[in-house]
C-alpha cells in the first residue's frame, strides 16, 4: 500500500479512480495526530505540497521518521529540488515520480504505484513511462441536435483528468436546455493557447470559462508606454465574442450562501477581479467545493445558478445571430432622485443627446425604430435641443414624479403589465425575496404605478419605436429621503421595479438594455456583494439580460458594482471638460478610502476596522462628521450604513456641473473644449511606461513650484494655456513643438518642450479615439467582444485609462501597496525578523537573548494576493529593504520611495 500525501486534490481524485491500491490525504486538511493512523501499514509514502519544508515541517519530520520508503515533491510542474532532497529514496527516483504526478491523470497514478512498487519492493509487476496527456481536447459527449448558439465552455485539464467534470456537465446540459449548443473544452491553462484549440473557439458565438486569467503578469505597463506584452490576450480578443466568467469557488454551497459578501478573499480575486484583467463579463457561482464521504472535494454544481450562467452567455450568443431589424433593444435612463426635472441624470454626460445620437446610430445600422421614430431623432430645426425634445415626449408620456402623476396621466399610459400575469412572475422568485417585497410593498401588485386598484396594471415609464423602448428606471421606492433610499442596502425593489424589468425580457423580449450614465440603481439593490444568488434583488430583475452601461472612466468603484452585481459589459466613457466639480483635499481622500473600504470589504476583511478608523479620522479632521449630522462613530454593526450614507452624500457634491457642460457619448473634444482638457491633464506629473512623474507637469516644467505665491500660479497658468491654444492651432503637430516654445525662457524650454511633445503624440491622439465609445456599444449590441482597459482620472496623470470606449477593469496595480498595507508589511517584516532571531537565539544564553540577524531573506509574492490585499506582500519586501513608498496624494498611487525612518534592523542583510 502506498500513501499519497498531496495537496492537489486533482491528484487524489485520479489515485482514487486509477483503481491502484493508495491512501489518500491533503496534508492541508490533515490533523497532525492523524497522520499515525495513515502511516499504519504504509511501505511507501509519496509527499506532494506547493510550498518548501517550512509549509508542512512537523508532518514532514513524522513521515521520515516512519521508517518507510519517502518520496518528497513540489506542487509545480517543473521539478522542486529543495524538496526532493528530503526523499529517503534515490533523486532519479523521485525525479521520475514527479513526471508522473506532473502529467497527471488515473493511468499515470496507476502506473506511478507500479512504478514505485516495482522499484522500490521489487514487486516485479512491470510499469509504464509517465505518459504525455494532450494539453487540450474536447468533453466527449453526445452533442445536441439543435442549431442554437454555440457556447464554448473552458475548464481545466486537470478536472478532465480526475474525472471531476460533473459541473461541466451540468453547465452544458443548462445551456442545451435554453436552446444551445455547448462545446466543453478542457486545457492546461490559458497562458499558452494551442492554435488547434483556438481554431475550434473560432466556431463559437460566446465562450464560458472557468480556468484562470489568460493575460499575463503585469497589467499595470499596458498601454502607458510600458510592454504591450504585458497582458496579452490578443488571440482570445481576435475571437471577437463575449467571454463571461463562470465562478467554480472555492468554498461549499452553504459557506457561499450563509456568506453576506457571497465570495471568500481567495475567490473574489482569483474568480472576479483577476478575469476583468481579460475583459470577461462576471456572471455567477455555479458549482462548489464540497467534501465526500472519503474526504476528498469534487465540485458539486448547482442546476439553478447553471441555468443563469448558461442563460446570461446564450443571450449575448443570440444577439450574433440575430439581424439589426430584428434586435429588440431597451435604452434606460435614470431619474435620481425621481423628478421630472432629473430624468436622465449621468454623472459627467449628456444622456438626452447621447441617447439621440445612439438612437440615430442604431437606426443607420438597419434597427427598427418604426415610421415615427422617437421626437428628436430627426432634428427638430428649432433651437430646442433634439436631446429636450425627447426627454420631454418621455415626460409627457407619463413619468414618475409623484408631484406630477395624475390618474389621467397613469390611466392614458399603453405599456402596462397586467397584474396577473406580474404575480406570475412574482411566484417564480425565492421565498425569502418574495416575503421582503411584500413586507414592504404590500401583496403584488402593489400600490406605486398602478392604474386600477389592487388588481390594475402596473404602468410603465416608456415610450415604444418600432423594437426599441426607451424608459425611465423605475425608482426604489418614496419617503422624505429619496437619497437614502436609493442606496439603502436593505429595501428589496419594489413590485413596480421588478415588473418593469421583467416585461422587458418576457413581454417585450428585448435583446439587450442599454443603462445611459453613471449609475442606476439596479446594482445597488440588496444582496450578496458578489457571486449573487437566485435571491439576491439584482439578480432576480435582471435575470438573464446582457446589459451594456457606458459609465464615467473615472468612477472604477462604482463601476465594479454593475460589473459584478449585474454582469454589466462596461464602456467607459470621457470626463466631461471641466465640467464636473472634481472631488479635491479631504473629499478626494475620502473617496479614496472608500473605494480601499469596497475592496478589503471582498478581498481582505481583516483589516476593515483599521480602514473605518481612518475613515472616521479623516472625517472628524475635516469636520464632514459635523456636515453629515454625525455626533459619534458608529458602532462596527452600523458603520457600513453610514458609509452608504456618506456615499450618497458624495455624490450629490461630486454631481455639481461647472464650466462647459457635459460630455456627449462617442464625441472626442475639439477646439477650446480640448484646449480646457488637455491643459488639465497637463498638470498632473504623467505616469508613462511604467514609472510615476516620468512626464512632468506642464506648470512644473514652467518652473511652478509648490511654494509659489499666487501671483505666480496665475502668470504661469495664463503661459501653460497660451503654450496649449498654440498647439491646438497647429492642429497638435510633433513638429510644431519647438516654434511653440520659442519664446519660453532657455532653462526651461527642454522641459516644456518634452511636456507638450508628450501631449502631441500620446494624449491628444487619445482623446481622438474617443469617438470609439459609440463604437464600442453598438458592438456589444452586435454581440461582439469588448477590449478590457484601466480605469481612473485621466486629469491625474493616468493617460493610460485613454483612450475610453473600453471594459475597465477595477482594481489599479499602479496604487500597490496601499498605505494601509504598508503598515501591515511593517508589520509582517517586524514579525519575520523577530521570529528568525528567537529561533537562532544562541544557547549559551539560554534562549532568552535574541539571535543573529538573517543573511537573506527570500519572499514569494503572488499577484492575486498583491491584488485582494492592497499589496501587503510588497509592502513587506520594501520595509525588508529599508525603504517607505512615497504616495502620490490625489491618486492614492505609490509613485517612489525613501530610506525608511526604522533602521534599526533594515540593511542588515538582503532580499
Amino acid at each position: 500500500m502506498i500513501l499519497l500525501l498531496s495537496t492537489s486534490d486533482t491528484d487524489l481524485l485520479s489515485a482514487r479512480s486509477c483503481g491502484a491500491d493508495y491512501r489518500l490525504a491533503n496534508p492541508a486538511r490533515l490533523e497532525l495526530s492523524e497522520l499515525s493512523g495513515l502511516l499504519d501499514g504504509a511501505s511507501i509514502v509519496v509527499v506532494r505540497i506547493l510550498g518548501t519544508e517550512r509549509t508542512w515541517p512537523e508532518g514532514l519530520r513524522t513521515v521520515r521518521e516512519s521508517g518507510a520508503h519517502v518520496v518528497v515533491l513540489g506542487g509545480e510542474q517543473s521539478p522542486d529540488a529543495e524538496l526532493m532532497a528530503l526523499s529517503t529514496v534515490p533523486v532519479g527516483i523521485a525525479t521520475e515520480a514527479h513526471t508522473y504526478l506532473a502529467h497527471g491523470g488515473p493511468e499515470n497514478l496507476a502506473q506511478l504505484h507500479r512504478f514505485l512498487s516495482d522499484t522500490l519492493l521489487l514487486t516485479g509487476d512491470g510499469f509504464e513511462p509517465p505518459a504525455e496527456q494532450p494539453s487540450w481536447g474536447l468533453l466527449p459527449r453526445q452533442e445536441s441536435a439543435g442549431d442554437g448558439p454555440l457556447v464554448a465552455i473552458l475548464y481545466y485539464r486537470a478536472h478532465h483528468l480526475s474525472g471531476n467534470t460533473a459541473f461541466v456537465h451540468t453547465l452544458a446540459d443548462q445551456v442545451e436546455a435554453a436552446g444551445g449548443r455547448a462545446m466543453p473544452i478542457y486545457c492546461a491553462s490559458l497562458r499558452s493557447r494551442e492554435p488547434e484549440m483556438m481554431a475550434e473557439l473560432e466556431k463559437a458565438d460566446a465562450m464560458l470559462v472557468t480556468v484562470l486569467a489568460a493575460g499575463g503578469t503585469r497589467p499595470s505597463e499596458v498601454g502607458a508606454g510600458g510592454d504591450d506584452e504585458a497582458w496579452d490576450v490578443a488571440e482570445l480578443a481576435a475571437l471577437d465574442i463575449p467571454t463571461l466568467q463562470a465562478m467554480c469557488l472555492t468554498s461549499d454551497r452553504d459557506t457561499w450562501l450563509d456568506n453576506d459578501e457571497g465570495l471568500s478573499p481567495m475567490d473574489a480575486g482569483n474568480q472576479m477581479a483577476v478575469p476583468e484583467f481579460d475583459g470577461r463579463l462576471i456572471t455567477v457561482p455555479f458549482s462548489f467545493k464540497e467534501l465526500d464521504e472519503d474526504g476528498l472535494p469534487h465540485y458539486v454544481p448547482d442546476p439553478e445558478r447553471a441555468s443563469r450562467v448558461a442563460g446570461i452567455a446564450l443571450a449575448h450568443a443570440r444577439l450574433r445571430h440575430t439581424a439589426p431589424a430584428d434586435r429588440r433593444v431597451a435604452l434606460m435612463l435614470s431619474a435620481y432622485p425621481t423628478k421630472h426635472s432629473r430624468v436622465g441624470n449621468a454623472v459627467g454626460l449628456d444622456t438626452p443627446a447621447s441617447a439621440v445620437e445612439l438612437l440615430r446610430r442604431l437606426r443607420a445600422q438597419g434597427y427598427d425604430l418604426g415610421p415615427d421614430a422617437f421626437p428628436g431623432v430627426d432634428p427638430t430645426g428649432t433651437d430646442q435641443p433634439d436631446g429636450d425634445a425627447l426627454i420631454h415626449a418621455l415626460i409627457e408620456a407619463g413619468g414618475q414624479d409623484p408631484e406630477w402623476l395624475s390618474d389621467e396621466t397613469l390611466a392614458g399610459n399603453p405599456i402596462r403589465v397586467p397584474a396577473e400575469r406580474y404575480r406570475e412572475w412574482f411566484a417564480e422568485l425565492p421565498e425569502e425575496l418574495r416575503e421582503a417585497m411584500i413586507e414592504h410593498w404590500g401583496q403584488p401588485p402593489g400600490e406605486l404605478y398602478v392604474d386600477g386598484g389592487k388588481n390594475g396594471d402596473i404602468v410603465l415609464a416608456s415610450l415604444q419605436a418600432g423594437n426599441v423602448v426607451l424608459m425611465i428606471q423605475p425608482p426604489r421606492g418614496f419617503g422624505e429621503n429619496p437619497v437614502a433610499i436609493y442606496h439603502n442596502p436593505d429595501l428589496p425593489p419594489s413590485h413596480h421595479y421588478l415588473a418593469t424589468y421583467r416585461w422587458l425580457e418576457e413581454e417585450f423580449g428585448a435583446h439587450a438594455v442599454v443603462h445611459l450614465g453613471k449609475h442606476g440603481s439596479l446594482e445597488w439593490l440588496p444582496g450578496k456583494t458578489a457571486g449573487l444568488s437566485a435571491a439576491c434583488a439584482p439578480d432576480a430583475v435582471l435575470g438573464n439580460l446582457p446589459m451594456i452601461y457606458p459609465f464615467l472612466i473615472n468612477d472604477p468603484g462604482e463601476g465594479a458594482q454593475a460589473k459584478r452585481r449585474a454582469h454589466a459589459t462596461i464602456v467607459d466613457h470621457l470626463v466631461p471638460p471641466m465640467a464636473r466639480a472634481e472631488s479635491y483635499g479631504d473629499i478626494a481622500k475620502l473617496e479614496q478610502l472608500l473605494d480601499e473600504h469596497a475592496n478589503i470589504s471582498a478581498m481582505d476583511p481583516a483589516k476593515l476596522p483599521a480602514i473605518r478608523q481612518q475613515i472616521w479620522t479623516l472625517m472628524q479632521a475635516a469636520k464632514l462628521d459635523h456636515d453629515l449630522g454625525l455626533e459619534e462613530r458608529p458602532h462596527e454593526s452600523e458603520f457600513d450604513d453610514m458609509l452608504l450614507h456618506v456615499d450618497g452624500w458624495l455624490c450629490e457634491v461630486k454631481d455639481a456641473q461647472i464650466r462647459d457642460g457635459l460630455h456627449i457619448l462617442g464625441a472626442a473634444p475639439t477646439g477650446e473644449a480640448r484646449v480646457n482638457l488637455v491643459l488639465s491633464m497637463l498638470r498632473a506629473n504623467q505616469m508613462w511606461g511604467g514609472t510615476q512623474a516620468a512626464v512632468p507637469g506642464l506648470r512644473t516644467a514652467l518652473g511652478l513650484t509648490d511654494q509659489a505665491p499666487k501671483s505666480d500660479v496665475d502668470t504661469i497658468e495664463t503661459t501653460a494655456h497660451g503654450l496649449v491654444a498654440a498647439m491646438e492651432d497647429h492642429d497638435w503637430a510633433p513638429t510644431a513643438v519647438e516654434a511653440v516654445c520659442a519664446d519660453v525662457p532657455a532653462d526651461r524650454r527642454e522641459a516644456v518642450a518634452s511636456v507638450l511633445r508628450f501631449a502631441a503624440e500620446e494624449v491628444v491622439p487619445r482623446l481622438a479615439g474617443t469617438s470609439g465609445e459609440m463604437d464600442a456599444v453598438l458592438h456589444a449590441l452586435e454581440g461582439g467582444y469588448i477590449p478590457a482597459g484601466p480605469s481612473g482620472s485621466p486629469l491625474r496623470g493616468l493617460v493610460n485609462v485613454l483612450p475610453t470606449g473600453r471594459n475597465f477593469y477595477t482594481v489599479d496595480p499602479k496604487a500597490i501597496p496601499s498605505q494601509l498595507a504598508w503598515e501591515t508589511g511593517q508589520s509582517l517584516a517586524e514579525s519575520l525578523l523577530s521570529r528568525y532571531r528567537s529561533d537562532h537565539a544562541g544557547a549559551e544564553s539560554g534562549g532568552e537573548s535574541e539571535g543573529e540577524w538573517p543573511r537573506s531573506v527570500g519572499l514569494s509574492v503572488w499577484g492575486t494576493s498583491a491584488m485582494r490585499t492592497s499589496g501587503d506582500d510588497a509592502a513587506e519586501v520594501l520595509a525588508l529593504l529599508g525603504v517607505r513608498p512615497v504616495w502620490d496624494e490625489p491618486r492614492g498611487a505609490s509613485r517612489g520611495s525613501s530610506r525608511s525612518p526604522w533602521t534599526n534592523w533594515a540593511g542588515r542583510g538582503s532580499t
